[in-house]
């Protein structure tokens, strides 16, 4: 049965399947020795699929979910940095693992990894309606009238943005913790938002993604769910 060619190599676990075209057009992807950059292409069976020389084929799809530490960034690979791939047990270095979304190398919490290209395509996707919580510690108290700036949204660096909700948290230093709700997640949003009010974020923790919230995870530790489990603690609630 044929399948479309960003659908295949997303498969592969190479990438989210936006990712994969970009493979695809830059002429990355060969087909039976061809190089192809029409996205619709098709695959069968029989067909043999390259990325930069090498045969690519789909895997066993798993689901990681990690407790992200600070002083990684979230890549496959880095020259200079150590990366999430780098913080997983060595069980995983079989599978061909991805960060689904971002989150900068001084912020921490909750990180989806998986070798599901259309799976990371769903998670990240803003029609999905997702939305995603972080803590954040301000270098000083948020004013009332500059809570209210935020939740209008204004424009960054040429788009607008503007959060769900901003929520003072009961704990120390009082006045310097917030809760800070999205769903489209733009690069180093959070602190972009912050920096525009004046504010320079000192800790920016993911504590949600959907209804998931991060509880019982150390740093740098890792759990190995179904995808139908994954799923479940997004949309319905569950910790980890």
């Amino acid at each position: 049965m044929a399948i479309r060619l960003n659908k295949y190599l997303a498969s592969c676990g190479l990438a989210s399947r936006r990712k994969v075209e970009e493979f695809v057009l830059s002429g990355r992807v060969a087909l039976n020795g061809r190089v192809v950059r029409d996205l619709s292409t098709t695959v069968e069976e029989t067909d043999t699929v390259t990325l930069d020389g090498k045969e690519v084929s789909p895997e066993s799809r798993v689901y990681i979910v990690m407790n992200k530490p600070q002083g990684v960034v979230c890549a496959v690979e880095d020259r200079f940095d150590m990366t999430v791939i780098d913080v997983l047990p060595p069980a995983y270095s079989k599978f061909r693992l991805f960060p689904v979304g971002r989150l900068d190398k001084e912020s921490e919490g909750l990180l989806v990894l998986t070798n599901d290209g259309d799976f990371a395509h769903f998670l990240m996707h803003p029609s999905s309606n997702i939305k995603r919580d972080y803590e954040v510690l301000l270098n000083e108290e948020l004013t009332v009238e500059k809570m209210k700036l935020w939740l209008k949204g204004f424009e960054i660096e040429g788009g607008f943005v503007r959060p769900l909700s901003v929520q003072p948290l009961c704990r120390p230093p009082y006045g310097r913790w917030v809760t800070v709700s999205i769903t489209e997640g733009q690069k180093r949003e959070v602190r972009l938002m912050a920096e525009h009010l004046g504010y320079k974020v000192m800790v920016l923790i993911r504590r949600r993604i959907g209804r998931m919230e991060l509880r019982n995870l150390n740093k740098g530790q890792t759990v190995k769910l179904s995808q139908d489990e994954l799923l479940k603690k997004i949309e319905r609630g569950g910790i980890v």
